[in-house]
């Protein structure tokens, strides 16, 4: 076998090849000595440069935000969020023909205890900042004269109780006067600022009255059940409410009704304007609109001979596609507007009740919505269609029904605020009378009322500030302008002084 053997010349050259070559150094570019000063100046000139213009560059690109009071916004929102406002209150009770064996200092603590009991510490309240005041008369002579006037007329006895108790120095206080007599015990709450409890009551039973009357009627309005809200008045952020009345004819082909509205304006709605002036600025302004069929089904019912709807349908009787109330131009953007609508049904569906979940027929045949307004279904005198006629007879409500639908829209004006729509307040001590006032408002429903406004606005300041601050914080290159700043500094300047 033939052998096969690497040539010598061929292996040479390959470790040759392996070997890696020596790098030869040019003496003529490699530099002998260290950098000199000229270089470090340069390198220096660079970084001084670079040193200078950086704060230039980073406000060029800067995002400009004006300082704001983050700590004391957070703080005034927290504390009005976590502490209820209450206001100054003053209560006197004037006690005649009993015969305390307490002092009237006693006298006064035992209906501060039963006040604090029946207190809820709500938003817009006294809480404990009130003082209460005792007055007592024994005597049966001056009982029974005083028990005499107080069983006469109410209009006249509620004269009579201011006289008495601006004798007390109780003119500017919430008052209640108490007379021990014979005879059957009547609670009367007046139109201004005082009450009055007349008949054989006990000293214990007395002080509970009183207290009941502080606390439910005095300071909360009425409030039964605490299903008034303090936070929830319906007034604008610019201190106006527009009441919008609508008369609404679901089918013109079957009757037409128009209304003097002119009328109800100058009669009915002005004193109610003015009493509410403090409160807020209230414009007025109606509308006759056709073809409005409302959105709910009714049915017939034999029993009560109509057509009903109940409790349940009230969500969906407004129809909003049909119904275009939203028109008013006085109401801007910032403004409050409560819808108040009559509702005539068409001939189909004539008449046409509201049925309670208790089963009754209600007697307003009415409804509200809470911030939005309350709807009343009138129904004319006769339900039958003139059928010989070819054109829809045309009908104007007459003063008389006029007048019976402004109470019932008054009366839901009046819930859509807070406050109660009929004229009796029953409680855990019995029932008492609220005496009416021909501006639609009592002196002491007007006190409520600012409470509860100044209350409202104070949460939704501190509502407002705590969201602005909580947003901006969370956006770093968001733009604050110094005319933003300064304005929410003086903003929370008055409000730290108006609190």
């Amino acid at each position: 076998m033939a052998e096969i053997f690497d040539s010598p010349s061929t292996s040479k050259p390959v470790e040759e090849n392996t070997q890696n070559p020596t790098p030869q150094i040019d003496s003529k570019t490699t530099r002998n000595t260290k950098p000199g000063v000229k270089r470090l100046i340069i390198c220096f000139s660079v970084l001084l440069s670079f040193i200078l213009g950086f704060p230039l560059l980073w406000k060029s690109i800067e995002i400009y935000r004006a300082p704001l009071p983050f700590d004391r916004i957070d703080s005034f929102s927290s504390q009005v969020e976590s502490n209820t406002l209450s206001f100054p209150c003053r209560f006197q009770a004037v006690f005649i023909g009993f015969d305390f064996k307490a002092s009237h200092r006693e006298v006064g603590a035992a209906i501060t205890r039963k006040m604090s009991d029946l207190g809820r510490g709500d938003c817009g309240g006294c809480g404990g900042n009130y003082s209460v005041d005792v007055a007592v008369e024994r005597g049966d002579v001056s009982a029974l004269d005083f028990g005499a006037k107080f069983r006469s007329d109410d209009e006249d006895a509620d004269e009579w109780v201011r006289s008495v108790v601006k004798e007390y120095r109780g003119g500017h206080a919430y008052s209640v006067v108490v007379v021990n007599e014979g005879g059957e015990v009547r609670s009367v709450v007046g139109k201004y600022r005082h009450a009055w409890i007349v008949g054989r009551v006990e000293e214990e039973e007395a002080v509970l009255r009183v207290a009941e009357i502080f606390v439910k009627v005095f300071v909360n309005g009425g409030d039964e059940d605490g299903s008034i809200r303090s936070e929830f008045m319906p007034v604008g952020a610019d201190g106006r409410i527009v009441l919008s009345f609508s008369l609404l004819n679901a089918d013109p082909r079957d009757w037409i009704y128009d209304w003097n509205f002119r009328e109800i304006d100058e009669t009915f709605l002005q004193p109610v304007i003015e009493a509410l002036q403090p409160i807020a600025n209230i414009s007025v302004e109606s509308q006759v609109l056709y073809h409005t069929p409302k959105s709910s089904f009714s049915y017939w019912d034999d029993k009560h001979g109509s057509h009903i709807f109940t409790a349940k349908d009230l969500p969906f009787f407004v129809n909003s596609n049909e119904w275009h109330l939203d028109t008013s131009v006085a109401a801007g953007g910032r403004s409050k507007v409560l819808q108040l609508v009559v509702y005539i049904p068409s001939a189909k569906e004539c008449p046409l009740q509201l049925k309670l979940p208790n089963g009754d027929i209600s007697k307003t045949n009415g409804f509200i919505s809470p911030m939005w307004g309350g709807v009343v279904v009138w129904n004319p005198q006769s339900c039958i269609k003139d059928l010989e006629s070819k054109d829809p007879v045309r009908n104007t409500i007459s003063r008389q029904d006029l007048q019976t639908l402004f109470e019932v829209l008054m009366g839901q004006l009046r819930q859509l605020l807070g406050l109660k729509s009929d004229n009796l307040y029953v409680g855990e001590s019995g029932t008492s009378i609220l005496l009416g006032s021909e501006r639609g408002f009592t002196e002491w429903e007007l006190d409520v009322l600012s409470r509860k406004h100044i209350c409202f606005n104070l949460l939704s300041c501190a509502t407002t500030l705590g969201s602005l601050s909580r947003l901006v914080q969370s956006l770093p290159r968001m733009i604050i302008m110094d005319e933003i700043g300064k304005q929410m500094k003086e903003y929370m300047r008055e409000e730290l002084e108006r609190s």
